[in-house]
């Protein structure tokens, strides 16, 4: 990241103009408002927002507080983000988040100045800790050409992104694994030789995640590798996982989080809230790395969405391992494909917490 620094405090000049006196001649000047400073820099306060340019191509559009209509990342950037994360599928139905359009969102990012983390899902569609799906063309391989692909995949977008001058700060080599990924749920030897179901194969898992960690690294040298799981708040799915990588030799540099209590129902948010951010510290000191919350959600419209998300940000701002926190899909509203926990309200413009929380 040798233009990271270089980017760090972006100066962005701003379109609206002061008139001064109300003289009787027409000498009036406009004169230009101050320009606007935004530090990009220490902990990372961002957005998943892979869905952008799908809702832009289907005509969705942003407003500011007041009702101004706004490009979303500048938006985002307004409120205090400087960082933007996006996911990566493989061969996906009409190439939404697909290498290309992975492109065109991170170039986005950068001219605003924003960090970028990349999470690669090795798959078609959603992976997430339900389903791993073996991407379509990968159904038949071994588990040599499964480590490869893994590879090649790996090289090939962020090779793309390098091209283009783009930045990378983080990737996620996976995305919620919690059982690991490219899973082979069939009967017999060969489909457990192949699998990544850590709970199945662990060391199969340790050897696809090594294969997307040299892949980014000789790429991106510099680029810290997650290794990302649900849950936040439980602590025995973090080690049962991370002991398992590393009695088998995987790499990583930083573990990623996601935290939703509204999928978590035997808990308050606030316990669920303080569960994390100790597990936090815990898993920093237990393996050495420092963590990350990778994703992070709560029903837009729910009296708790501001002081929970407030709650998260501070605290783990407060925590010297923690390196940011990223809202998965702030920009989704309206009930986008029934996902309720953006945080923009129906009328397109950002939720109280949005606009607290980040500042």
């Amino acid at each position: 990241m040798k233009n990271m620094i270089g980017k760090a405090l972006l100066l962005a000049s701003t379109l609206m103009f002061s008139i001064t006196g109300t003289s009787c001649s027409n000498d009036d000047a406009a004169i230009p408002e101050q320009e606007k400073k935004y530090d990009m820099t220490g902990f990372a306060k961002g957005a998943d927002v892979s869905w952008l340019t799908e809702l832009e191509s289907n005509g969705t559009l942003f407003y500011d507080a007041n009702g101004k209509p706004q490009e979303c990342m500048a938006l985002l950037r307004d409120l205090g983000m400087n960082s933007i994360r996006l996911r990566v599928w493989v061969n996906p139905d009409g190439g939404w988040c697909g290498k290309d359009d992975v492109v065109a969102k991170a170039w986005r990012a950068q001219k605003l100045g924003m960090r970028l983390m990349i999470d690669f899902h090795y798959s078609d569609t959603w992976a997430d800790p339900g389903k791993q799906y073996v991407p379509a063309a990968w159904k038949d391989y071994t588990f040599e050409q499964m480590k490869q692909a893994v590879a090649d995949h790996t090289r090939d977008v962020l090779t793309a992104l390098k091209e283009r001058n783009i930045d990378v700060e983080w990737v996620q080599v996976g995305n919620e694994t919690s059982d690991g990924m490219l899973w082979n749920d069939a009967d017999g030897a060969d489909a457990l030789a192949v699998t990544g179901r850590a709970s199945k194969n662990m060391a199969n898992f340790a050897a696809y995640v090594n294969a997307g960690y040299n892949a980014v690294k000789a790429v991106y040298p510099d680029a810290k590798v997650i290794v990302h799981l649900d849950k936040g708040n439980k602590l025995s799915q973090y080690t049962w996982m991370f002991d398992g990588l590393k009695q088998h030799g995987a790499k990583w540099d930083v573990i990623g989080m996601s935290l939703y209590p509204d999928w978590i129902t035997d808990q308050t948010w606030q316990q669920v809230s303080d569960d994390c951010l100790a597990n936090m510290q815990t898993l920093a000191t237990k393996y050495g790395c420092n963590v990350i919350l990778s994703e992070i959600g709560m029903v837009w419209n729910s009296e708790n969405a501001a002081p929970f998300l407030k709650k998260m940000v501070d605290g783990c701002k407060a925590l010297s391992i923690c390196e940011g926190v990223f809202y998965w899909e702030p920009e989704t509203y309206g009930n986008l494909n029934g996902y309720d926990k953006g945080a923009f309200d129906d009328s397109g413009k950002p939720t109280v917490a949005l606009q607290e929380a980040f500042k």
